[in-house]
């Protein structure tokens, strides 16, 4: 399914850039996978200079059909998440970073209120999946930072808003001070999210403000990775300001970077989904976050 997803892109794009920059992914990874589909259907799909693209006849066959097979299989999980749901009436939650901000208690407050007959499980989902979760149907909705693949597949609902600040071992040079300006991280060691988080790698090592990449000497898979390698002085990593009181520890500092614009908090779900379980669950995420005195 990704593999007929990414040929959509480019088929609909005629431009592995944009269909690469649509898909959060990189360029490469992009090329990569399109040539696994066409190795795996022994055709060429696209006829490629240096300058343009363009569907062969195989190619522009393969495409009605490819969107057909995507949309069956989009409502073949909706009915099948629905399906489990009436069984199971439990709301499946993920998530990248502990969440905390007194969300959960609410949010379970709210929804044994409104909704009863159905429970949360929270599910912690590695930062290699952009989605959370969500396009492979682990979870049902999700809370997570921006920002997620835009393919149309997933809507979401900004709930917090924070800056972004940096984490560092405490004998960190820079420890010592109260906010470090972003031109003062230029030449410092990353810890980064793997390549497959595409656009929300770039945005954690603040690429999207940087006069050049960021150096990076390491992945992590999970934010606890990343907080370890952070206090073993391997690296640094960017954090959001409520992160930053979340994974504080006595060998490591946080402190406001100065010059990068804030980070995004969203409740993200499948677009489509209108169970009355979800509905209340981002509502509740609002009422939570988006309240008076909430940033």
């Amino acid at each position: 399914m990704r593999d007929l997803r990414y040929f959509v892109a480019v088929a609909e794009e005629l431009s592995f850039t944009r269909a690469a920059g649509r898909l959060f992914i990189a360029q490469p990874s992009l090329s990569k996978q399109i040539r696994h589909l066409e190795t795996s259907l022994r055709v060429a799909l696209f006829d490629r200079d240096h300058r343009t693209v363009a569907l062969t006849s195989a190619g522009a066959a393969l495409l009605p059909q490819a969107r057909q097979i995507i949309e069956q299989w989009e409502a073949a999980q909706h009915a099948v998440a629905a399906a489990t749901a009436t069984q199971r009436r439990t709301l499946t939650v993920g998530f990248h970073t502990r969440i905390g901000r007194g969300l959960i208690p609410a949010v379970t407050a709210r929804m044994g209120r409104d909704v009863p007959e159905w429970r949360l499980l929270f599910r912690q989902i590695a930062w290699g999946d952009p989605t959370v979760g969500l396009a492979s149907g682990e979870v049902d909705v999700a809370v997570a930072w921006l920002p997620v693949p835009a393919t149309g597949e997933l809507a979401w609902k900004v709930v917090a808003t924070e800056d972004r600040w940096v984490a560092l071992s405490a004998d960190h040079r820079l420890a010592v001070r109260t906010e470090i300006a972003l031109a003062e991280l230029a030449d410092e060691p990353f810890i980064a999210l793997p390549t497959s988080a595409g656009a929300l790698r770039e945005f954690w090592l603040g690429n999207d403000e940087r006069a050049r990449p960021a150096c990076v000497v390491a992945e992590a898979e999970t934010a606890e990775e990343a907080i370890e390698a952070v206090a073993s002085g391997l690296g640094l990593v960017l954090l959001a300001a409520g992160n930053a009181e979340i994974y504080q520890r006595d060998d490591l500092v946080c402190r406001r970077v100065v010059g990068l614009a804030p980070s995004e908090l969203a409740v993200i779900w499948r677009a489509g989904d209108d169970r009355r379980a979800v509905r209340t669950f981002i509502e509740a995420c609002e009422r939570c976050l988006c309240g008076p005195g909430t940033v």
